[in-house]
């Protein structure tokens, strides 16, 4: 579940940094500086409210979690991101023109709100994480369940999650890649 959650992190917040960096440019309507604490005044909103929304939902969710079944479908982690950034990538476009078109009337600003989207889906995904350490289960979204062009992991259609121990699949609690040690 928190890799679903964790896939829009990075592209939100890389669109997100480089409009606000080619957004400091020009001097808008409101000035660079306005623009600027404007921004920051943002990016710190975004990342909570993105980040404190929902999290009832994803609590319900998790206690609720069943064993993972042998007939359980569940998905690489690799693959749920590609899934979700190819259904989202028409909107991740129109975000990133939209915070770069603001920069005319007010500079920065519109790049920070989006990396603010980004940083708090990084903050729920490090959240989910925590909460996978605690249960000693990685929390999965069955693939019939999952919508990959909504990207709701909490959605209405999710009628509940699998939990798999925690050295299951490919990803690391909160939705990180695995690492893998080194053999000597």
């Amino acid at each position: 579940m928190a890799v679903v959650v964790r896939a829009g992190a990075a592209p939100l917040w890389w669109s997100g940094v480089v409009a606000a960096g080619v957004g400091a440019v020009p001097e808008g309507w409101t000035g660079r500086r306005t623009g600027a604490l404007a921004g920051a005044v943002l990016f710190v909103l975004a990342a909570a409210v993105v980040a404190l929304t929902r999290r009832r939902r994803y609590d319900i969710l998790a206690r609720g979690a069943t064993r993972a079944g042998r007939y359980d479908v569940l998905q690489d982690r690799a693959v749920t991101v590609r899934n979700w950034r190819r259904g989202h990538r028409w909107w991740l476009v129109l975000a990133w023109v939209l915070a770069l078109g603001s920069t005319f009337a007010v500079p920065v600003a519109g790049g920070l709100l989006l990396a603010g989207c980004g940083t708090g889906l990084r903050l729920k995904a490090g959240w989910l994480g925590r909460r996978e350490r605690a249960l000693e289960s990685l929390l999965w979204v069955r693939v019939d369940q999952l919508d990959a062009r909504a990207g709701r992991p909490a959605g209405k259609t999710v009628g509940g999650l699998r939990g798999t121990g925690v050295a299951a699949g490919d990803a690391a609690p909160g939705g990180a890649r695995r690492r893998t040690a080194a053999l000597v």
